[in-house]
């Protein structure tokens, strides 16, 4: 479950609560926790795989020209 909130304060990196989401995601998933895999390899596994969606999504936001002046897609 995503634990981001708008009044967060964050780092100042663009998609900052995402970024932190998939990195809890991926320290708490069975693949990099038991297994001792790479989070690279759980996120090719699957684990993780929405949020690492949404995270892309949201980082190619900000070089959509479109989306530059409409702001952020979700989240």
């Amino acid at each position: 479950m995503p634990k981001y909130y708008e009044d967060k304060e964050t780092d100042g990196r663009a998609c900052a609560g995402l970024r932190e989401d998939l990195i809890d995601c991926l320290i708490t998933c069975d693949c990099f926790a038991k297994e001792g895999k790479t989070p690279r390899l759980c996120l090719k596994e699957g684990h993780c795989k929405a949020l690492a969606y949404t995270f892309f999504e949201c980082k190619r936001s900000m070089l959509d020209c479109r989306a530059r002046f409409r702001g952020k897609k979700g989240y």
